[in-house]
C-alpha cells in the first residue's frame, strides 16, 4: 500500500487537467498570437481558461495575468506594488510565516531602504487582527498576508487587512497569497478586499509551471509597475512572451473540476479529526498546530532519534508513505515557520507535515499511523 500526504507541496494532476494539456499539445498547438486558424483556436482556449479561473474567484477575465506559478506571482505583486506606491510611504507589513517567495522579496526590499514589519505568530501559528491594526500606519504602502499558511495551516485574518488600511488612512495596496486556500476555501476577491491575489495550478490538481496573479482594475495600477520583461504584447505586457497554452488549459481543467467546496471541506475535516484521534492515541507524537487551522494540514512532532528529513525518507522507502517537513521550496532547510512560532529546536528538527486532498481516505490514515508506530519502535528517541 502507498499513501500520499504531501498535497500542500503538489497534487496529482486530475483527468480533466491531463486531458486539456494533451489536447493543446496534439490539436490546438498553434501560437495564440498567430492570426491563422491554429493560432486563433489556441487563443480561444486561452480566453476560455482565463474566464474559468476569473469566475472561480469572482474576478473579471481582464484582471487575471498568467504566471509560471505562485512564486513568480508573489514576486510580481510585491515589487510591482512597491514600485507603484514608493512615493507615498516606506512601510511594508507582512508576517514572519509567509512563503519564502514573499519573505525573500521583502528582505530584498529592506536592502533597498524600505521598512518591513514582520508580524510574529503565537505558539499555534496564529496572528491576530490587533497585531495588524497596531502596525499599519499612514506610511504603509503594502500589506502582504497569506490566507492559509503552507506549513501549519493557520487561517490568517486577511479580511481585516482592508479595515486596518482604511483606519490608518494608508495608501497601501493589499496582497494575499491564496495558494493554499484556492480550491479549498471559496474565494471571493471582493470579500477578501485585496488588490492583488496569487493562485497556483499544481496545488489544485493541475499541472506545474503555471499560476495566476489577480490585479484589481479598480486599483488603477499601471501595467508597467509589474513589468519585469520586455519584448511582447502578451499578458498586457506585464509578462510578455508566448503563453504556455497547454499548462494554462490544464490549469483551467483542474479548476473546472472544483467540486462543492463546502462538501469537500466537510470530508477533509472528518479525515483531519480521524487522523488527530488516531495519532493522538499513539501517545507519543505532539501536534504543532491547533484544530482551528486549515483541516487540510497537520503538523506534528515525531519522537524518534532521527531528524525529520530521515523520517520522511524512511516513510517513503520502507512504507510507501509520502509526507514532508515543511515547504518544498525550502528543500529541507530548518522551518522558518516553526522557528517564528517559538518552538524548541528538538521539535523543529523532528516535525513533519501531513497534508490532505479530496482523494485521501481513512484507510490511508490507518496505514500512516501503523507505519509511524512501527518506525518509532525501530528508532526510539532514547537512542540519542
Amino acid at each position: 500500500m502507498t499513501a500520499y500526504f504531501d498535497n500542500s507541496a503538489t497534487t496529482k494532476p486530475c483527468p480533466a487537467a491531463v486531458k486539456a494539456v494533451a489536447h493543446m499539445l496534439e490539436t490546438d498547438w498553434g501560437n495564440p498570437s498567430s492570426l491563422h486558424n491554429l493560432g486563433i483556436n489556441a487563443a480561444k482556449e486561452l480566453i476560455t481558461a482565463r474566464k474559468i479561473i476569473a469566475d472561480s474567484t469572482g474576478a473579471s477575465s481582464d484582471e487575471i495575468i498568467f504566471t509560471s506559478g505562485g512564486t513568480e506571482a508573489n514576486n510580481m505583486a510585491l515589487f510591482g506594488a512597491v514600485k507603484a506606491k514608493k512615493r507615498l510611504g516606506n512601510r511594508i507589513v507582512t508576517t514572519a510565516i509567509e512563503h519564502e517567495s514573499i519573505l525573500e522579496s521583502a528582505q530584498e526590499l529592506e536592502k533597498q531602504g524600505f521598512e518591513v514589519i514582520y508580524l510574529k505568530p503565537d505558539k499555534s501559528g496564529n496572528i491576530s487582527k490587533e497585531q495588524l491594526f497596531d502596525v499599519v500606519n499612514d506610511k504603509t504602502i503594502l500589506v502582504s498576508m497569506m490566507y492559509v499558511n503552507n506549513e501549519v495551516g493557520t487561517i490568517m485574518p486577511v479580511e481585516a487587512v482592508k479595515r486596518a488600511v482604511k483606519r490608518a488612512g494608508a495608501p497601501a495596496l493589499i496582497h494575499t497569497d491564496c495558494v493554499q486556500a484556492y480550491g479549498k476555501i471559496p474565494l471571493s476577491v471582493k470579500k477578501i478586499g485585496a488588490d492583488l491575489i496569487t493562485v497556483s495550478s499544481h496545488k489544485i490538481h493541475g499541472p506545474k509551471g503555471v499560476g495566476a496573479l489577480y490585479i484589481n482594475k479598480q486599483a488603477n495600477l499601471k501595467n508597467q509597475n509589474f513589468a519585469t520583461r520586455f519584448g511582447g504584447e502578451q499578458e498586457k505586457k506585464i509578462r510578455p512572451g508566448t503563453e504556455c497554452s497547454p499548462l494554462i488549459a490544464g490549469f483551467a481543467g483542474a479548476v473546472s473540476e472544483f467540486s462543492d467546496l463546502a462538501s469537500q471541506e466537510k470530508y477533509i475535516k472528518e479525515l483531519n479529526s480521524y487522523a488527530r484521534e488516531k495519532l493522538g492515541d499513539m501517545g507519543s507524537v505532539r501536534f504543532n498546530n491547533s484544530e482551528t487551522s486549515s483541516p487540510y494540514i497537520i503538523n506534528l512532532y515525531v519522537p524518534t532519534f532521527m531528524r525529520s528529513q530521515t523520517v520522511i525518507q524512511e516513510l517513503s522507502s520502507e512504507y510507501g508513505i509520502y509526507v514532508s517537513n515543511g515547504s518544498a521550496c525550502a528543500k529541507g532547510k530548518k522551518s522558518h515557520v516553526l522557528t517564528a512560532m517559538g518552538l524548541d529546536n528538538e521539535t523543529i528538527d523532528k516535525s513533519i507535515r501531513i497534508s490532505f486532498c479530496k482523494n485521501n481516505t481513512k484507510e490511508e490514515i490507518d496505514y500512516l499511523v501503523e507505519s509511524l508506530t512501527d518506525l518509532i519502535k525501530k528508532h526510539p528517541l532514547e537512542k540519542i
